[in-house]
């Protein structure tokens, strides 16, 4: 019986998954509303699941429900660096742009020993207080992150002590209209408590040191057009593991978002060591819809 290939496997996976977030707006469109906030505030629906940019988390919440709407987008991603790649399937639920609960799954295929690591996150952000736009000192948002590595084998074998962790941050994010060439600036800030690997893709903690570091995340995005956004990130990263040495992140990306209802992002990314893989850089690549 034929069986297809894993590639091909792999290839229709991503081309439904893309359909899907082609199509699915049309059919929802006219039965509910893409929500009331400025376009391209939604941000990019990070490698946590969470809105953010693609690598940092920010105050706003995923889509662009109002106080009286709610929301729903679906995203999916791929990272590919020299030795490593990585696809992203999240799904996010913002009621009321109070509270938004978000689902993720990510899987790392570490191509120079043909094998891979998947995990999931369930995220939970609570916007405390402020708007982003309207507030003088802008939005600000607390949240946790609950990840379980399914394949904590290479984590293990490399130091790390659990399979699972929970992240807990504050956020804030501020948008300044007109702020640069007549043109709008949105800036965030976040501190992450985290005992997370690599994002939890190598385990947490270890043994030598199972206490939770407190690590920044710094994003900026320029609104050159109402639908073109360009901006850069910068991810600081705990390093507990002394059998491979983790580097900060750091990308310049372009967000293109031609309606409320569609967003896509391409990226350039420096992640650096991995797992003892030097200089990982390579690109980042999202597409994300929502109603």
């Amino acid at each position: 019986m034929f069986r297809p290939s894993t590639s091909a496997r792999r290839l229709a996976g991503l081309i439904a998954s893309v359909l899907l977030l082609v199509v699915l707006p049309g059919i929802v469109n006219g039965v509910a509303a893409a929500g009331s906030r400025l376009l391209a505030t939604g941000g990019v629906t990070n490698v946590n699941g969470s809105a953010g940019g693609g690598l940092t988390t920010w105050a706003l919440l995923n889509g662009y429900a109002s106080d009286t709407e709610d929301s729903v987008n679906a995203n999916v991603s791929y990272t590919g660096v020299d030795d490593f790649n990585m696809q992203t399937v999240s799904l996010g639920y913002n009621w009321g742009n109070r509270l938004a609960i978000t689902l993720a799954r990510n899987k790392l295929d570490v191509e120079p020993i043909h094998t891979h690591i998947e995990q999931q996150t369930v995220g939970i952000k609570l916007r405390l207080t402020g708007d982003a736009i309207y507030s003088r000192f802008g939005q600000l948002a607390t949240g946790l992150q609950y990840t379980h590595n399914s394949d904590i084998g290479i984590g293990r074998s490399l130091g790390a002590r659990d399979a699972a962790g929970v992240d807990f941050y504050l956020a804030a994010s501020k948008i300044f209209l007109a702020a640069l060439a007549n043109r709008n600036v949105i800036v965030n800030a976040t501190a992450r408590a985290t005992r997370a690997n690599q994002l939890g893709l190598l385990g947490f903690g270890s043994e030598q040191d199972n206490s939770y570091d407190l690590v920044g995340e710094f994003s900026a995005g320029l609104l050159v057009t109402p639908h073109w956004m360009i901006g850069a990130e910068y991810r600081q990263k705990p390093n507990k593991l002394r059998a491979a040495d983790e580097d900060d992140w750091q990308s310049l990306f372009l967000m293109y978002a031609p309606s409320k209802y569609l967003a896509m992002t391409l990226a350039y990314a420096d992640l650096g060591d991995i797992a003892g893989f030097a200089d990982q850089t390579g690109y980042y690549f999202a597409l994300q819809s929502g109603f």
